[in-house]
């Protein structure tokens, strides 16, 4: 049966493969963006790409004409990218506004080819056109070769602003410059285009007799001129240059020889030149990144030879065409073949197995009856064993949420017996004056661990005990007077603005008073918390026919969109808090209001502030008799209350730096870390040996890595911004400080947290909690690790293959660096600016990278390169010490002598001598 079952399943393939039609994906998409395509010249190149395509099927190739408008321009090109395009060819309409979104397309990885025009950048891949300087100095050059006596010329120039107008014109002004006989009278502007040059002209009529040269930046313009000119019936036969020089009806060569113009100059469109780049590019293989068309003068004596030429070229494009039209005719004709003789072959296998796939089906059919009878028995069966399991995992659940509770209880006879102590030695003025601030950070972390607790503690309680409320009748306005009292210290000392603002002097409300006010400590502890100095927090109560409504707004950080969505989640932290917290208020909160009947909401905008809405139903119809209680409205015991809310509201001040003058130290650390108090400590311990920089999230440690340049970063991987892990890529990735050691900090423990830290490229993955020995150790072994690094980068530069590098991009910094100085050791004038420009990194980032890796200043290298390469002068060729001087960047013999003398102990003479004999 299993035979009959593996044919089906080949007719099955074959009728889904066989008869349908093959669909071609395209291999790669070519995006190429026009500044302007209504002139022939243009239009030209167009046809020029849509020949070179034809060579190359599976591309597909998009197109878009900007029409002279750089703003639809850029639009147009955002519009590839965002589509998906492999490679972009563009023709900027201008150079400065066009070179921001080709950078773009360029820093995203998609190759770019500039044709024609040039952008205000060199971040682009390929450049294919002619070179508009030297058409304006051969045009020149013509000018002067072939017209003698005076010449009073016209330049009739492009768009404003436009690479080529400008290349060309100042080529021209360099090309007649020889010609004492020609001067230029006059400039005009016609944009590229015949209309507007016609107007120019018209506006200078009256000058026009006084010219008997134009010369016109291209074929178009040249053309209106000659109309124009013609219209003013001149006496004198003036001579007019253009340049283009286009094959066709309406082109330069035509124009050229119908006598309308008396010279052109060839620019090529390079749309042939730029689709086998492109392909080149696509393909990984070599190209030329500069590719200059070159150019040649057409007048009377060859204009009839390069007509011939490009009719030869025209035939045999169209011989192509037609070929590949009868390639795609056999193609088609071909796959309409194999689907017949695909349906053949099915018929003919169907017509023999239908009879053994129906006998086989009557068998099957009776297996699967009996196997379903069997799975039915099984089912059952599994059933009954789910259902006691299910029994014991509730049981277990129980004992485990059962264990979980009484550990929890447990925590708090230690934290007690903590807590005591340490406030019986804050009576201590000695202890105090000595390690006050310590134990002030002690005492305020064992309020957080006691708070997160007792929320763990009612958390339990709430979600398996929901009938645990103990509710009374009292003054709710009485009730949040005396919580705010609670918080009008820490308010005070951070000058927040703390108003309560109550409707009514009293409004009755049935609540658990030892529920509901954790609820209230909690939001307006997170006010506080949330709200910079000088802040505002103001507590309104108002009341309906059938609600109360508490709002505790503040002027504080605010939420975003996202953040307001999942704001009660459990376990939920917002990222810009650069406090404690544990996630589980906001989440405790939410279901004590709704235990008393009520909702909580919140309404907030980004840096405007926050708002939170506590409403709580009228009367005590929500609630049933066993929950109901003459409990007193007593606060005997709200101050201690209070004290595990406040603890995150406690600002423990760093110590004053010993010395603001001190002399600088030899390494400098940057440490990333949200904590506010883990930061100040490690500041305060690390500053004896270590510069020491901060940063409180990832983008900040970002920007100040690339900014300083530290020797040694140590950083959090859970940060708000960029994570640890995120960081330590870009960090390693970019060439101004992939040299840095980075040491990851971390409370994940397991073994792959670790090894993923590790392949994120950090030099170090420390667990919390840590010894500050520990860190500090593994401190010192890096930045000596590093020295040992530098003192092999700085000992010569032809041991850098043997190195056992384990960072690429340093290696590749170093090769980059050392080759650029040897290019120049014979230029005396070569600068740090210039290697600055050359390799792309700031002036700053270069002397810190250098030295970082290689031990010594810029100068020092370059001196010590120069004077190396003298001795192997000196030793090994046969030239003069004055040579040698100039040929190693020194700019007369006595300096290199006295230099050389300095270094080896002896002069550049006694030194080739010694080592002659």
């Amino acid at each position: 049966m299993s035979y009959f079952k593996t044919i089906f399943s080949l007719i099955l393939v074959c009728c889904i493969f066989g008869c349908r039609p093959v669909n071609k994906k395209s291999q790669y998409v070519i995006g190429f963006s026009q500044c302007v395509g209504s002139d022939q010249w243009r239009r030209t190149m167009l046809e020029e790409m849509k020949m070179e395509l034809s060579l190359h099927p599976g591309a597909d190739f998009i197109y878009a004409d900007a029409g002279g408008s750089s703003k639809k321009q850029i639009a147009q090109v955002e519009k590839m990218v965002d589509d998906g395009i492999d490679l972009l060819i563009i023709s900027p309409n201008e150079a400065r506004p066009l070179t921001k979104v080709v950078e773009q397309a360029y820093n995203k990885g998609i190759p770019v080819i500039v044709i024609d025009r040039k952008t205000s950048s060199s971040l682009y891949t390929a450049y294919v056109g002619a070179d508009n300087y030297q058409l304006g100095f051969m045009a020149g050059t013509y000018v002067g070769n072939t017209l003698k006596g005076p010449v009073n010329l016209l330049e009739i120039m492009g768009l404003p602003g436009s690479s080529p107008a400008i290349e060309r014109d100042r080529g021209f002004e360099d090309g007649i410059r020889s010609y004492k006989n020609i001067r230029i009278k006059s400039k005009i502007y016609g944009d590229w285009l015949k209309k507007n040059a016609e107007d120019q002209l018209i506006k200078i009529n009256n000058q026009l007799p006084g010219f008997n040269t134009v010369f016109a930046h291209n074929d178009v313009m040249a053309s209106g001129a000659r109309e124009v000119f013609n219209r003013q019936h001149t006496t004198h036969d003036t001579k007019i240059i253009g340049i283009d020089a286009l094959p066709g009806p309406g082109g330069g060569l035509q124009m050229v020889s119908d006598k309308i113009l008396d010279a052109s100059l060839l620019y090529p469109t390079g749309g042939k030149e730029a689709i086998t780049t492109a392909f080149n590019i696509l393909n990984k293989e070599p190209f030329e990144r500069e590719r200059i068309l070159q150019s040649l003068v057409i007048d009377s004596s060859n204009v009839q030879l390069m007509k011939m030429q490009w009719s030869r070229i025209s035939s045999q494009q169209k011989d192509i065409e037609k070929q590949k039209l009868l390639l795609e005719e056999q193609e088609a004709v071909y796959n309409s073949q194999q689907v017949v003789l695909n349906i053949i072959i099915i018929t003919l296998v169907l017509a023999v197995i239908l009879g053994g796939l129906a006998f086989y089906f009557l068998m099957e059919n009776r297996k699967i009856n009996k196997s379903l009878e069997l799975k039915n028995a099984e089912i059952l069966e599994q059933r009954n064993q789910l259902m006691e399991m299910s029994v014991k995992a509730e049981t277990a659940t129980e004992a485990k949420l059962n264990f979980f509770t009484n550990i929890s209880h447990e925590f708090r006879t230690p934290l007690t017996l903590m807590l005591s102590p340490i406030e019986e030695l804050f009576q201590n003025e000695k202890i105090i004056s000595i390690a006050g601030r310590q134990l002030k950070m002690v005492h305020q972390n064992i309020y957080r661990l006691l708070r997160l607790v007792n929320q763990l503690i009612d958390y339990r309680r709430i979600e398996y005990d929901k009938q645990q409320l103990q509710v009374s009748e009292h003054n709710l306005v009485k009730f949040l007077q005396d919580i705010i009292e609670s918080f009008t210290h820490h308010a005070g000392k951070m000058q927040i603005d703390l108003k309560f603002f109550p409707a009514e002097k009293e409004i009755k409300l049935w609540f658990d008073v030892n529920m509901l006010d954790k609820v209230f400590f909690n939001l307006i502890s997170n006010a506080i918390k949330f709200s910079s100095e000088k802040g505002q927090i103001s507590i309104h109560v108002r009341k309906n026919e059938s609600q109360v409504y508490v709002d505790i707004a503040d002027s504080g950080v605010g939420l975003t969109p996202e953040e307001e969505l999942k704001i009660f989640d459990q376990f939920y932290q917002v990222d810009h808090h650069k406090g404690q917290g544990s996630g589980i208020g906001l989440s405790l909160s939410r279901e004590i209001v709704l235990l008393h009947g009520g909702t909580i909401e919140v309404h907030s905008q980004k840096w405007k502030g926050t708002t939170f809405t506590v409403a709580l139903p009228l009367g005590a119809h929500q609630f049933n008799e066993e929950q109901k209680s003459d409990i007193p409205l007593g606060h005997d015991d709200l101050g201690e209350k209070s004290k595990i809310y406040q603890a995150d509201l406690e600002r423990i001040n760093p110590d004053s730096p010993n010395d603001a003058l001190s002399a600088p130290k030899e390494y400098s650390l940057l440490l990333a870390e949200d904590n506010a108090e883990l930061l100040s400590y490690l500041k305060e311990k690390l500053s004896e040996q270590y510069d020491i920089y901060t940063a409180s999230n990832g983008n900040e440690a970002l920007n100040e890595a690339f900014e300083k340049v530290p020797d040694l970063i140590v950083a959090d991987v859970m940060m708000p911004g960029l994570t640890g892990k995120v960081l330590v890529e870009k960090l390693k990735s970019d060439l101004r400080t992939s040299h840095i050691p980075v040491i990851l900090l971390t409370a994940q423990a397991s073994v792959e947290q670790q090894i993923d830290g590790l392949k994120s490229m950090a030099d170090m993955y420390i667990i919390k909690p840590f010894n500050l020995a520990y860190l500090a150790a593994n401190i010192q072994n890096l930045l000596r690790n590093r020295l040992i690094l530098k003192e092999h980068f700085s000992s010569d530069i032809s041991g850098l293959d043997k190195l056992p590098l384990s960072k690429n991009l340093d290696k590749k910094f170093v090769n980059d660096f050392s080759g650029i100085v040897e290019q120049n050791l014979s230029n005396e004038n070569l600068s740090v600016d210039d290697i600055c420009k050359i390799i792309g990194i700031s002036r700053v980032q270069l002397y810190r990278k250098v030295k970082a890796l290689m031990g010594c200043s810029i100068t020092d290298y370059i001196l010590n390169r120069r004077l190396k390469k003298a001795k192997y002068l000196l030793i090994n060729e046969n030239y003069t010490i004055a040579e040698i001087t100039y040929m190693v960047g020194f700019s007369n013999p006595n300096y290199f002598a006295t230099v050389f003398k300095a270094k080896y102990d002896c002069t550049p003479s006694e030194f080739k001598k010694s080592k002659l004999h």
